[in-house]
Order: structure tokens, then sequence, then C-alpha cells
């Protein structure tokens, strides 16, 4: 059975993706994080050398950010963002 997450995109992430601040994707119900890097790549092609960089786009699994090189499984109703580094001065 496939589960809906909602994605949602910040700063050059939100560029890369067309200007999407947020999107709803369906995976199969055996999801993780690292299945769902690949499916935006492919939705997404332009975001995905970013996506596909862990030390340059961070995850965050319902307002927690997810460690570079962990993977983590995915449920129906989560809520995913991609944090691509931010400069500033």
């Amino acid at each position: 059975m496939p589960i809906t997450l909602k994605v949602l995109f910040f700063a050059s992430a939100r560029e890369l993706a067309g200007n999407v601040t947020s999107s709803q994707i369906q995976l199969n119900d055996d999801a993780d994080t690292k299945i769902l890097r690949q499916r935006l790549a492919e939705k997404y092609p332009k975001l995905a050398p970013l996506i596909m960089d862990e030390d340059n786009l961070t995850l965050a699994l319902n307002e927690e950010y997810v460690p570079a090189g962990e993977v983590l499984s995915l449920k129906d109703g989560d809520t995913i963002a991609l944090i691509p580094p931010i400069s500033g001065g």
C-alpha cells in the first residue's frame, strides 16, 4: 500500500525544483530516506545533483534532522524538508 509524504523545498532546493515550495509524493510502504532521495532526483532532474549529495543537502524528517549517512524508514503522513547549505554574512 502506498504512503503519501509531504516534501518541503527551501532556498536553492526550491529554485532547482522550479520554485516549488511543497509537493506530495507517493512511495511504497517500505520506503526510506534513500529511496525518497532517488525518487525526488527522478522527479526533479535539476535538483538531482544536490539531493543525492548528503553532505550538501540535509533532510529533516518531521522537524528532526536526519544525520548524513543515516537511512530512516518513512511512514504515511511524514513531512520531509530539503535543507541545502545556506550562506550569509
